[in-house]
């Protein structure tokens, strides 16, 4: 029997159980542990895809949970602990004589025999397989046909961020340049970009889109998520629903607005303020650090004008800790009375809400939960706020 489960593919480790930094920009309370723990218990997150599993410290921690019976690794792939699946994945950097630019890319494996394989052929490509996303010494089209030969999945990861990735630096590409089509699994759209803004570029019709946190703290998890309809979280039905299989497909996309990213405006890093697209020295400083928009630099590559192909709904949510007013306190109580955070965000009526937390909050909840809410645009890479009160 199919049902829908939220999942959140693409998850950093801060340190690993040696304390040792994996992803260096990230919080040294994102272990492999705590990150299953808040999924399972605070988050409400069924299938998760952490990307820094390449690590052989990180497999360790997987080795311990397994042998502990804490976790146990799945026939149809991926590692079950409480209420949540790990897939186990791989973040890495691509910059060969197609490029033209770094660009990452996201690589997962059924088991853990497979990605200790990838780790060992990583070894003689890369300088440094114990940390995040570091540069591949070798084609795009390589990497593909060895994480294909492993079984595995991949994705090119938020492909519209100003740095590192497939679309957003200001030079022209095709996905057919860098990779092989066909073995590419699915895309991942990245927090300024949502599916309408993908579609208005063709070579992108044929692919499920992600939505994921790319969470650098355990209180990011679930900040961009997907429901996903399967049998159960496990390596192969997340295959079957990026390629839309035996029933199984992504039903709903749960995305932050575009306007909330980092990168939805053109603005001077400088000074933050706005400039026109294609600017070179900011009017107001003369800086040249000059950071597109991405709406401004989706307009530059539009490739299609007709009807777009058949999509999940986009749905514009953010996490509760972005809503003003919703300090940790509130947020722990909400916990405390219904569980996870994706029942609060989902299924709690407002009549529920109004016994635990003030009127206010109450229908900020609601209202984030409907999309209605006003937005002071991001930029320059400095994120969105949303504003107190409901939209107009």
């Amino acid at each position: 029997m199919l049902s829908e489960f939220f999942a959140d593919m693409h998850i950093h480790i801060g340190k690993d159980i040696y304390g040792r930094a994996v992803k260096i920009t990230a919080s040294k309370q994102l272990t492999l542990t705590n990150i299953l723990m808040e999924a399972s218990r605070r988050k409400g997150i069924e299938l998760i895809g952490v990307i820094d599993c390449q690590s052989p410290a990180v497999q360790k921690e997987i080795s311990q949970l397994l042998e502990n019976g804490n976790a146990k690794e799945l026939a149809e792939g991926g590692i079950k602990f409480e209420n949540v699946t790990l897939i186990l994945g791989s973040e890495i950097e691509i910059y060969d004589e197609h490029c033209k630019g770094p660009i990452h890319v996201l690589c997962y494996f059924p088991h853990l025999s497979a990605i200790q394989s990838f780790s060992e052929w990583l070894a003689t490509k890369m300088k440094n397989f114990n940390l995040s996303s570091q540069r591949f010494y070798g084609t795009g089209k390589e990497l593909q046909k060895k994480t294909k030969e492993l079984s595995g999945l991949f994705i090119p990861a938020h492909i519209f961020t100003p740095f590192k990735s497939m679309y957003g630096k200001g030079v022209d590409r095709t996905l057919t340049e860098v990779f092989e089509p066909e073995l590419i699994d699915g895309v991942e759209l990245g927090l300024s970009s949502d599916t309408d803004m993908a579609d208005q570029i063709e070579e992108l019709h044929k692919y499920s889109f992600l939505t994921n946190s790319d969470s650098h703290s355990l209180q990011k998890i679930g900040r961009e998520y997907q429901l996903i309809c399967m049998e159960a979280p496990s390596f192969l039905e997340f295959k079957k629903a990026l390629h839309q299989t035996e029933g199984r497909k992504i039903t709903a996309n749960y995305g932050m607005n575009p306007k909330l990213g980092k990168y939805h405006a053109t603005v001077c890093q400088s000074c933050m303020e706005l400039v026109a697209f294609g600017t070179l020295e900011c009017p107001n400083c003369s800086s040249k650090k000059i950071v597109n928009g991405v709406p401004d630099r989706i307009a530059q590559l539009k490739t299609f004008g007709g009807v777009p192909p058949e999509r999940p709904p986009y749905h514009y949510q953010v996490p509760l800790d972005y809503l003003p007013g919703l300090g940790p306190k509130t947020f722990a109580k909400l916990l405390d009375h219904f569980g996870t955070e994706m029942n609060v965000i989902h299924h709690v009526p407002f009549e529920r809400l109004l016994e635990v937390v003030p009127e206010q909050i109450a229908r900020l909840i609601v209202a984030m939960r409907n999309g209605e809410y006003d937005i002071e645009a991001g930029g320059g890479g400095k994120y969105g706020r949303i504003k107190q009160g409901k939209k107009d």
